[in-house]
């Protein structure tokens, strides 16, 4: 893939971003520190000028299809606008009219389009299902006892060590199913303390801890395809699982972080403030990172034995 189909895509999975009008500020604030992230030899410095771009309205999206000739290239874009619409959940009518449009400027195989819909939609129907669209929620309380029998550290490490995994395959599909393991996650946390929530709330938590949903997929995404990772036809050939090192890390770490401030979160009575979450969150980072590197053989381990009908059971039922 040469680097000007490589914008081309990204691009795309910008201009798929900021397809919801209504999104926040402080979603187009991370989107634009995950770009400035990346580093400069993987492409950063290009992602930034992207961004900027974008925002800029400087690229259209019939300027950034024009730069696809590939009939595979073309449906890899399709599937990565998918699924950074779907970072956030359910497409918003926007989306659906953006994600219309751009399937009409691609001109892409009927077939292989509808049945990348179809394992999206899987997806979120299966995050859905293991954790509630909608239920009562509980007031907060001063403190609350953990369930007899949970291991929650070991829980955490679980889900992190897995969404590493899910960094290292070459499949679009892949990436799409660690924001609703971490949902589902917060979700095992909070009930374990004697709170269930839904959906909303999770995704809420979420944000207030500085994760931003669609830039994190956003940064999944672009590290694959800058580190070489992503292949020709939709990702479907196998990638250099060396390529998608940072991210894998990038995934690890999160999730792991993710998970100890929602257990401090939980068991503290759900009275931290929206600082200390994210003090927590930049706090236990850098060490969640040091961290990926002695797990290293265990997440590569599962990498090289997971296929899609088990990340769904993972997302469906237990980790």
């Amino acid at each position: 893939m040469t680097p000007q189909e490589q914008q081309s895509i990204l691009s795309i999975a910008l201009l798929a971003a900021f397809a919801d009008g209504n999104k926040a500020d402080a979603e187009r604030e991370a989107i634009r520190r995950m770009a400035e992230s990346l580093p400069h030899e993987s492409g950063g410095t290009v992602l930034v000028r992207l961004y900027q771009d974008v925002l800029l309205k400087r690229v259209s999206l019939a300027d950034a299809v024009a730069g696809l000739p590939d009939a595979g290239q073309r449906q890899l874009a399709y599937e990565m606008a998918v699924c950074v619409c779907d970072a956030d959940g359910r497409q918003s009518p926007a989306e659906a009219a953006f994600l219309s449009d751009l399937k009409a400027r691609l001109k892409l195989d009927a077939g292989e389009a509808a049945a990348f819909e179809r394992e999206a939609d899987a997806v979120l129907d299966a995050a859905e299902k293991a954790v509630p669209v909608a239920v009562p929620v509980a007031p907060p309380v001063v403190a609350a006892s953990v369930a007899p029998g949970v291991d929650l550290d070991k829980s955490i490490l679980n889900y992190a060590l897995l969404n590493g995994a899910l960094e290292l395959l070459p499949q679009s599909w892949a990436s799409i199913a660690i924001i609703p393991l971490q949902v589902k996650m917060v979700y095992a946390i909070g009930k374990a303390h004697g709170v269930e929530l839904d959906q909303g709330h999770i995704r809420e938590f979420i944000a207030a801890v500085g994760v931003g949903l669609t830039s994190q997929y956003l940064e999944q995404f672009g590290r694959k395809l800058l580190g070489g990772l992503l292949g020709k036809a939709a990702g479907r050939t196998v990638g250099r699982l060396g390529g998608a090192a940072t991210g894998m890390a990038f995934s690890f770490a999160t999730t792991y972080a993710l998970g100890q401030v929602a257990r401090r979160y939980y068991a503290g009575g759900r009275v931290m403030s929206t600082e200390l979450l994210k003090q927590s969150f930049q706090d236990l980072l850098g060490p969640a990172k040091q961290m990926q590197a002695q797990y290293l053989p265990q997440i590569q381990q599962k990498a090289a034995t997971l296929d899609a009908g088990q990340v769904m059971q993972m997302v469906r039922g237990g980790v």
